[in-house]
């Protein structure tokens, strides 16, 4: 009770947890920065928070993604389908992503909507043979781009009520 008490009553805590909720997949920034200013955040520490969350994840994803897959067949074949799954959505978005290769992965990471975003844009990079010294500036763009939109729209919002 003492850590959910911590998390929900400090600034470092609400800090804390909108990173938390940030490096969620899909929810992302998306939600890490509204749920960051419910919380209590201002919205610009909010939108802090939310971004560093959103990339801590971003390279291992970059890196790993596929050893991981490999690994999750091998030793989990009931997991096949979810595996399919998300090669099928990683290679559908990289094709969007691959003609205008990094400059598109910094644009599909930029725009705040479902199914983009930096875990997709990560899943892409990754199937697209991506070194992350390339594909890592282009992702780190677009959540910085996603996270001022999603921050402008937060405050639209938050100042109408």
């Amino acid at each position: 009770m003492e850590l959910l008490q911590w998390l929900m009553e400090t600034k470092l805590g609400e800090f804390t947890l909108t990173m938390l909720v940030s490096m969620i997949p899909v929810v992302e920034l998306r939600g890490g920065i509204p749920a960051g200013v419910a919380a209590g955040l201002p919205v610009w520490a909010a939108c802090l928070a939310a971004i560093i969350g959103n990339l801590i994840p971003i390279p291992f994803i970059i890196v790993y993604i596929r050893r991981i897959f490999k690994w999750i067949r091998r030793r989990m074949p009931r997991l096949n389908s979810m595996v399919d799954k998300l090669e099928k959505k990683a290679h559908l978005k990289g094709g969007r992503v691959s003609k205008y290769e990094y400059l598109g992965l910094a644009i599909f990471v930029a725009i705040p909507l479902p199914g983009t975003g930096a875990w997709t844009g990560a899943l892409a990079a990754a199937f697209l043979d991506m070194p992350l010294r390339r594909a890592l500036p282009s992702v780190i763009a677009g959540v910085l781009v996603a996270g001022m939109v999603v921050s402008i729209l937060t405050f639209g919002v938050t100042s109408l009520l």
